[in-house]
């Protein structure tokens, strides 16, 4: 069974196939495909998920499951939430697609950093949300979450992972979420908590 992943984020895939690899689907991103990216209008994980799903299955035609996750800091009412990719405003360099996201994404850190200078309480959560599909007019998407909590370094550790990674402390590890392995944050993660419920899910109510 092909499952095409609503985004173009070669990391995302990796840790997506990586917590997959138990089923029997191939998952490919929408890129791959020439499928262009949808719009992410919602003020919600769970809304912008399904709209990035079903954008995915119409135009592919199959099977689709997207992902909308980023990093709820307290002290900021729950920001930078829904537009945690894009928190920043930058001009990113000409080139290719990767390191366009490593500018956004040091910009964003930068930017979340001033955020919180000065504040006490550094509490936040990486949140994860997965809709899957059978077909773009599916009626009953299944819907699953993860939540991974944490706090807020005053500077970065770790040269591992993307995105806020290398400010997400969790105290239990001692480390930052970029110090940690591949394997290790495969298991602990927001999208790991998401990815195992999403597979419950696929196994009862998607039988192949």
């Amino acid at each position: 069974m092909r499952l095409v992943l609503a985004s173009n984020n070669a990391k995302k895939l990796a840790e997506l196939r990586a917590l997959f690899a138990t089923l029997p689907i191939e998952l490919v991103t929408q890129g791959s495909l020439g499928i262009a990216e949808a719009e992410e209008p919602h003020a919600t994980f769970v809304e912008n998920a399904l709209a990035k799903a079903r954008h995915a299955a119409r135009a592919s035609g199959g099977a689709a499951i997207a992902d909308d996750s980023g990093l709820c800091v307290d002290a900021l009412g729950g920001a930078p939430g829904v537009v945690s990719a894009h928190y920043a405003s930058v001009e990113l360099p000409a080139g290719d697609r990767e390191a366009q996201r490593r500018a956004q994404d040091a910009a964003n850190n930068s930017l979340l950093l001033e955020r919180l200078r000065g504040s006490a309480d550094r509490r936040a959560a990486f949140v994860s949300t997965l809709v899957a599909l059978r077909h773009a007019d599916d009626p009953q998407p299944l819907i699953a979450f993860g939540r991974w909590p944490g706090v807020i370094l005053e500077q970065p550790r770790g040269q591992g992972g993307f995105g806020y990674d290398p400010l997400m402390f969790i105290p239990a590890l001692r480390r930052s979420v970029a110090e940690l392995g591949a394997d290790e944050k495969n298991a602990l993660s927001h999208r790991a908590l998401a990815a195992r419920e999403m597979l419950a899910s696929m196994r009862t109510h998607w039988p192949t």
